[in-house]
Parts: structure tokens; sequence; C-alpha cells
């Protein structure tokens, strides 16, 4: 595919790999920069590997990856996109973060790729800005930085901040570049290379509608649900749910159970157990904050359920997924 102009200066891109990356995430982003490149014949975009300090980063999924080098003292690169991955508070190291704030007071194009966004925020860049990570480190972010409000979106520019969700909103991200500096033409053509059945933009939710989740339509049980997960770490109050969506308790009951097979205790202990989970494996919070945050009146009992559900004690969970012994 020719361009109507030769393109004398690429757009330059430093792809930052913290440890324990989500591979396609990064994979997602990369590959359509190369087959803008292919398709053209021409060198439209390039690109730079960095770990931290120069040496192999393993990925989430135990394939290792070599990186051109360390984080360049005298980066000169359009954009730093930072690709984070399943335990990004850990990969945050001060080190990285001051590199980042750096990039940025230089007046750099700084993203965040899956988790990328922890990086960001560790480095005192978000406030106030439009900026997005994967939906399920949205409420253990919170529990982070609640002085700042990430968006469920598939993608975000603002200024001189690019983030993404990751997994293949990566891709996404990418197109949207290819777009702005190349065109609607080639980003099509991108697209179909990749196979990807459509370029989403940056206003898609990350989730289907939560009535697409929960499989109905039916609108007091999608207001039910919400309100349940709006109100997680407080005790279930079920009157005041019934009466939120102008139900009785006994109605409320009946569409959980005709619905989603489930009462709506069970169902928001559910909710709790997969927030737990996340605020366990991502944060350093311990196992006695957790119960807290997630409604729990003791961390005993959090405990019980815990094990009950995953098989392990929430401690010992937490210990594996930070790397302990």
């Amino acid at each position: 595919m020719a361009l109507s102009k030769t393109v004398t200066k690429p757009v330059s891109v430093d792809f930052v790999l913290m440890a324990d990356f989500t591979m396609l995430a990064f994979t997602s982003a990369i590959e359509p920069l190369r087959v803008a490149n292919q398709l053209t014949g021409q060198i439209l975009f390039t690109w730079q590997i960095h770990s931290e300090d120069g040496r192999p980063v393993t990925c989430s999924n135990g394939v290792t990856v070599m990186p051109d080098g360390a984080l360049p003292e005298d980066g000169r690169a359009d954009y730093v996109l930072v690709c984070g991955g399943v335990l990004p508070e850990r990969a945050c190291t001060p080190a990285l973060t001051s590199w980042i704030r750096k990039q940025w007071r230089l007046g750099r194009t700084v993203g965040g790729l899956c988790t990328g966004a922890y990086a960001l925020a560790r480095a005192g860049i978000l406030s106030g800005k439009r900026f997005t990570l994967h939906w399920e480190n949205l409420t253990s972010f919170a529990e982070k930085y609640p002085d700042l409000a990430p968006e469920r979106r598939i993608f975000c520019i603002e200024d001189r901040i690019v983030t993404c969700a990751g997994g293949v909103a990566s891709a996404d991200l990418a197109l949207k570049l290819i777009h702005d500096f190349y065109g609607e033409a080639l980003s099509q053509s991108v697209m179909n290379m990749c196979l990807l059945g459509q370029q989403r933009g940056g206003e898609d939710e990350q989730l289907a509608s939560l009535a697409a989740r929960l499989g109905t339509r039916n609108d007091k049980l999608v207001r039910a649900v919400a309100f349940l997960e709006r109100h997680i770490e407080m005790e279930l109050n079920l009157d005041a749910c019934a009466d939120h969506v102008e139900v009785s308790r006994r109605q409320l009951e009946r569409l959980f159970q005709q619905y989603l097979g489930l009462t709506p205790l069970q169902y928001l202990n559910g909710l709790r157990l997969q927030h737990a989970r996340a605020l366990l494996a991502e944060t350093n919070m311990g196992v006695i904050d957790v119960a807290v945050a997630c409604g729990y009146g003791s961390s005993a009992h959090f405990s019980k359920i815990f094990r009950k559900q995953y098989g392990i004690s929430p401690h010992k969970f937490s210990v594996l997924r930070k790397g302990g012994a």
C-alpha cells in the first residue's frame, strides 16, 4: 500500500517492560506498527525495547524477552509506553518511576499498557488526567490511589498521557496512532491484516454492559446488581437494595434466583472474593485490611470462605503471588 508522501522522520517508540508484564498487551501494540511498515514499504514507526537494567524480562506467561538495553539516559523517542502485568506494585521501582517522571518533564508523550498506569501514578503524572488500565485492576488501583479516577475505557489519550486497558486493546491504541499519523486508509488496512473485526474507539467500554454480562435485560435485576457492586464493602442491606429498585425484599430474592440461580448474598460474596483476590495479588495490603475493604466482619471469617473458594489461605495466596516462599 502506497502513502501519498515519503516519510522522512518515523514515529519512534520506547517500550518499557515491567517485571511480569503481559505479553498480549505488548505484542498487540507492536505488531500493528510492524504491519504498517510492511504494507507501505516505508519505515513509519521505529521502536526500542527496554528493561530497567537492560537484563531479560520474564512476562506473566513465563516467556523471557531480551530487551535492546536499559532505560536510556538521553531518551529521545516520541512515545514512551510502559507495559505492566500481574504484579504492578512490585514492579514499580523508584528508578523506573523516576525515569518516567523525567521523560514527562522533557516533553515526551508517556503511556501505560495494561497496568502500566501504576508506574505513571507512582511517577506523579496522572493527577487531573483521563487514563485507564485493565478492568481487573481498577478496584485495587483505587485502594492504592484513591485520589485518581481511572476510566473503564479501551484507551485514553489526553495531552501527553496515553493509556490503554491492555490485551487486544493495545492494538486499538496502535491503530489510533496509525490513523492519526498516516490516515484512515492505512489504519483500516492494518486492521484487516491483523484480522481485527473492528476498530474500537477510546470511548468504548472495556467490558460488555452489565446487562450483557448478566445475560438479561431485566431492568430491576441490573439495577440491583449495580447497587451491590457500588456497596461491596458494606454489610448487605437487602431492604435498602430492594427500595432502590422499587421491589419488595421477597421479589428481589426471586429475581436473583430466577436469572442468576443465586441469592443476593451469594452473588455479593462472589464479588467480594474476586475483589479480595485482586487486592491480595496486586497490593501490599495485609489480610485484615483486605477483609475490611471487602466488607467482612472478621479476618477469621474472611480466611475461612477464601480458603473454601480458592483452596488456599489468603495469607499464603498473597505470599505466593508476590514471589515469597
